[in-house]
């Protein structure tokens, strides 16, 4: 394989796609909150140069050198994980300390702690296939460091993200190899877990029944997807047109984070629904089709996993959108305002084109 032109080209175009909606979502709530119709689409065009400038670069570089460098990074991503949850270092946005705020930009570690623990493990299962059919040698060593993650990233709280990182690394193990018996007896712990998680925040159970019956309470917690919906239900074929949305009119709250998609169905319809799904299934398609073409373990891993995170992340901002499951805080890749999301997907992309590039 050479250089993936269509994978690079499909990431371009629907982040292009997302800095036209991002603008013309946030215009009015920009030009209400700061005066400035421009504010959200500036910050945004800026991290969407400095994604591709990263995407380019790490297009280059060598993949190998995640593998040497991989325990330094899941350390480092570690240490910014405990540090964002010190009062007074780290910022509290949307009731979650998973913020550093530097000036008028925020970062967010657990973003940077999804490709490093992708990366650990891509290296610790190509050096233990002949073990992964044992639990305490093969996949106990792993499954502590995920759950130690996702337990800090829980403190914050941010459920959706730590659920997509354990997610994309039990994705991993199952293409290694792992037990099907393993999968079964944690998909049971899994459901324990979340049902321990929903009585311990009752914000939770909140979303869950605003999920079952959002107009139970319609001014409340069933608020964001009521509006959602009204967004999507008039779009119809063709939309209302580009920045004609209704909804972004102070209905629908923030849309150009987390419910962007909504905006996008509203004014390209059906079309412009297909549009987004396909360039993402057009990523999905050239990243395993990498993966495949690989015959090394390491970036066999690495590039499926990259690849699953992304495109889970999307599907589940998709079904929250369509109200097919509860709100999670899950941004779609690529087209929701958030400069950590972008540069952090397009980095994972540019580590898949060097993948592609260095086993032509």
């Amino acid at each position: 394989m050479k250089f993936d032109r269509i994978l690079f080209i499909s990431t371009i175009l629907i982040s292009l796609f997302g800095i036209l909606m991002i603008y013309s979502s946030s215009s009015i709530w920009a030009e209400y909150k700061f005066n400035d119709s421009y504010h959200f689409i500036k910050y945004q065009s800026f991290f969407l140069l400095m994604g591709i400038i990263l995407m380019i670069m790490t297009s280059r570089i060598d993949y190998h050198i995640y593998y040497k460098y991989s325990n330094l990074l899941l350390i480092g991503s570690i240490i910014l994980l405990i540090l964002v949850l010190i009062p007074g270092i780290g910022s509290i946005r949307n009731g979650s300390r998973s913020w550093f705020g530097i000036g008028s930009f925020g970062i967010q570690p657990s973003e940077a702690a999804k490709i490093s623990l992708i990366i650990f493990t891509s290296k610790y299962l190509s050096r233990s296939d002949n073990q992964i059919k044992s639990f305490w040698t093969g996949l106990c060593p792993i499954l502590l460091i995920s759950f130690f993650i996702f337990g800090l990233i829980m403190l914050q709280p941010d459920l959706g993200t730590g659920f997509i990182i354990l997610m994309s690394i039990f994705s991993i193990l199952f293409i290694s190899g792992a037990s099907m018996r393993f999968f079964k007896i944690g998909g049971i712990f899994g459901i324990v877990g979340i049902i321990c998680l929903i009585i311990i925040a009752p914000y939770r159970m909140d979303r869950i029944t605003s999920f079952i019956n959002p107009w139970k309470d319609p001014l409340g917690t069933g608020f964001q997807m009521i509006q959602s919906l009204y967004a999507i239900g008039p779009g119809g074929l063709l939309g209302l047109g580009y920045g004609n949305s209704i909804q972004k009119h102070f209905y629908l709250p923030e849309p150009q984070t987390d419910f962007i998609f909504s905006i996008i169905s509203e004014e390209f319809g059906v079309m412009g629904s297909i549009l987004v799904v396909s360039l993402f299934c057009i990523i999905f398609y050239r990243g395993i089709k990498i993966s495949l073409n690989t015959n090394e373990s390491f970036s066999k891993y690495l590039s499926f996993g990259m690849t699953f995170q992304i495109i889970f992340q999307a599907l589940l901002n998709l079904m929250v959108v369509v109200g097919l499951i509860p709100v999670t805080g899950v941004t779609l890749p690529f087209l929701s305002y958030g400069g950590s999301s972008l540069l952090v997907s397009m980095t994972s992309i540019g580590i898949i084109l060097n993948i592609s590039r260095n086993n032509s």
